[in-house]
């Protein structure tokens, strides 16, 4: 007896040790993994490169700094497209991990061409290539400074452009190179808008889509009903605007349709979709009750697909901001290439591998940390939010495509979360000053979100308490806010300083 109390007695003493240790050993198992990921990269680079490289230690070393970038790519990008899902439940984070790891691989290796522009977004020009370590240089410090910005911005659950940091990092190393006159400022000033136009049309085509889905189904007093007659229209819609998507963004790298033919495809699979879904939604309303929760469930088989969908076409895009500037150095590092530095390069296979692996690797490392920040702590999502984000992302990309401006994909994710978290706001508190005014005076539709209150006291009270709770969270806005602001000249700053430690080390 007394062995036993004796044994239960250290179990209980022992039990927050272990439990300690064992947090500590989770928290040190990502580094060390994501440790052992760029050893292999170094192995296998070193197995890879041929022999009669005459650069060939930077184009191994470039490897290991293009798999820390793909690392960080998946761990911070990858959010954008995933954490809507999660966040409104339509995903579990483990069911999100494995299909972003997935479709962001399959989108990389399938769709992520054989071609990518050595300098990126052109934003500077290519440099006269009488010196080529000094390119290589250039490109590796550009490489290095945007991985490490994005490894800080993750670290604080900042979701940043990517794209803007490989294009600071490339601006702030070939300015330190060559000087001012090198970048090409009416890329820089389209760049510099889109900081602006990418979460502002973002946000306003969320929240519109969002009020749409409020007024036609939401706010009705017979909600299956309205669902059966609205919901095949909005899964439609959602189907024909990713099948533009996929045609100019996931496959544009791979396959040049026509805009005839993206506008065919596109109206195809609107109606399709459209004739597909209205028995599949009577199906299953038939099991739902009046209840909003069991309505939205009906948009989750559309969210988990543009979850997807924009997985795959992230990755046919994105791994180019990973293995671009690797590439370049590759193709000036080749014998017979000396002496020239062209625009475009082509993307060997063993390339594009780091780079969809570290993606895939970065994101079951480090992604949930972000997802969540993503999906649940900006502000409270659900399905049909979700829904709303997804298809802003889709639509905002395809009309900025045709007006011709750069658009940034983590800036049109997060401005569509905003603009959700906004509207439901704007509707509470309108609510909520009707609800002071009347009190209970006059009769309020039966679907209207809130409750009146007995008196106009008690209205004024849980007003103030309402405003005090805010539904956008202001603390993560401003820093997520600053942290865009500050990408391309902190990259760019980083860039500029590596590349001056790398010339004095190597030259």
């Amino acid at each position: 007896m007394t062995d036993d109390r004796l044994n239960k007695d250290l179990d209980r003493m022992l039990t927050p040790l272990d439990e300690a240790l064992d947090a500590r050993a989770r928290k040190f198992a990502a580094p060390g993994l994501a440790l052992l990921f760029l050893v292999a990269v170094v192995l296998f680079a070193n197995a890879v490169v041929q022999d009669d490289i005459p650069l060939r230690f930077f184009v191994i070393a470039a490897g290991v700094i293009g798999g820390y970038m793909a690392l960080n790519i998946g761990a911070n990008d990858v959010a954008n497209n995933m954490g809507p899902a999660v966040g409104g439940r339509a995903l579990t984070m483990t069911a999100a991990l494995i299909i972003a790891a997935i479709c962001e691989a399959a989108g990389a290796v399938l769709a992520g061409g054989d071609v990518v522009s050595t300098i990126s977004k052109g934003i500077i020009a290519p440099p006269q290539a009488d010196n080529t370590l000094d390119f290589v240089l250039m490109m590796m410090a550009a490489l290095l400074s945007a991985a490490m910005w994005i490894h800080l911005a993750t670290f604080f659950n900042a979701p940043v452009s990517t794209t803007h940091s490989i294009v600071g990092g490339v601006l702030g190393a070939g300015v330190t190179a060559a000087g001012f006159q090198i970048v090409n400022w009416g890329t820089m000033s389209a760049i510099a808008a889109s900081w602006v136009v990418s979460p502002v049309l973002g946000g306003v085509i969320a929240a519109s889509m969002l009020g749409l889905i409020k007024w036609t189904v939401l706010f009705r007093e017979d909600r299956v009903e309205a669902a059966r007659r609205w919901v095949p229209f909005f899964i439609a819609i959602m189907v024909g605007v990713f099948a533009a998507y996929m045609s100019q963004k996931g496959f544009k790298r791979i396959w040049h349709p026509s805009g005839a033919t993206v506008a065919a495809v596109s109206v195809a699979s609107f109606f399709a979709a459209w004739a597909i879904s209205i028995p599949w939604i009577r199906m299953r309303a038939r099991q739902i009750e009046n209840k909003r929760k069991q309505v939205t469930s009906l948009f989750d088989l559309p969210l988990i697909l543009s979850a997807g969908l924009l997985s795959f076409a992230h990755g046919a895009n994105d791994v180019a901001n990973a293995v671009g500037p690797l590439a370049a150095i590759v193709s000036v590092a080749t014998p017979g290439a000396l002496g020239g530095v062209a625009t475009e390069v082509g993307i060997p296979f063993w390339v594009l591998l780091i780079g969809s692996t570290g993606i895939a690797a970065g994101l079951a490392l480090f992604g949930p940390r972000l997802i969540q920040t993503v999906g649940k702590k900006i502000t409270r999502m659900d399905m049909v939010r979700a829904y709303c984000v997804a298809l802003a992302a889709g639509i905002t990309v395809l009309i900025a495509s045709a007006l011709g401006l750069p658009v940034s994909s983590t800036h049109i994710a997060i401005g569509g979360i905003f603009g959700v978290g906004f509207l439901r706001e704007f509707l509470i508190n309108r609510n909520i000053k009707r609800s002071t005014v009347i009190g209970n005076k006059e009769p309020k539709p039966a679907n209207w979100p809130g409750k009146l209150n007995k008196t106009p006291e008690q209205a004024l009270k849980r007003a103030r308490k309402r405003e005090k709770r805010r539904l956008v969270r202001r603390r993560h806005m401003y820093g997520i806010a600053a942290a865009w602001v500050i990408t391309v000249p902190a990259a760019g700053l980083l860039a500029g300083g590596i590349y001056l430690c790398f010339r004095l080390v190597f030259e």
